[in-house]
């Protein structure tokens, strides 16, 4: 099966939306501001570490669980989970900001969500199984 020619996709072809270089500039400043901020925050938490070492005795004299230190345990466990935490805040702020900022095509969108309602239906006669093209 050949994918359709721009004359076969109708009106389709005629929605789609295209973004203006300002627009596109503003996005990419914001996603470089937001991508900064977060690199400042996980400078900040990595220099904590060594800083933490050498101002507190207690950071390495003091015991929590299984007579392990804060310092190790925050080390061992905490830097995973505020990485993972500050990588999940950074890609779900990026994206949010990018599709408010450039929008979506709201044709496809509604189309996308039909055809996800008509799958969910177990009908088989979605939209993209009815169109064919010639040939």
């Amino acid at each position: 099966m050949r994918p359709p020619e721009p004359e076969d996709l109708g009106d389709v072809a005629g929605t789609e939306v295209r973004d203006t270089p300002a627009e596109v500039d503003a996005v990419f400043r914001t996603q470089r501001r937001i991508a900064v901020t977060y690199f400042l925050l996980f400078l900040l938490l990595v220099a904590a570490f060594p800083v933490l070492t050498l101002v507190s005795d207690w950071w390495l004299e003091a015991r929590l669980i299984g007579d392990l230190s804060p310092g190790f345990l925050t080390v061992a466990v905490g830097l995973y989970v505020l990485f993972a935490a500050i990588g999940i805040a950074a890609a779900t702020l990026s994206s949010s900001v990018e599709s408010r900022m450039l929008g979506t095509d709201s044709h496809a969108d509604s189309s996308a969500d039909s055809t996800s309602a008509a799958d969910a239906d177990g009908r088989a006669d979605a939209p993209a199984d009815r169109r064919e093209g010639p040939g």
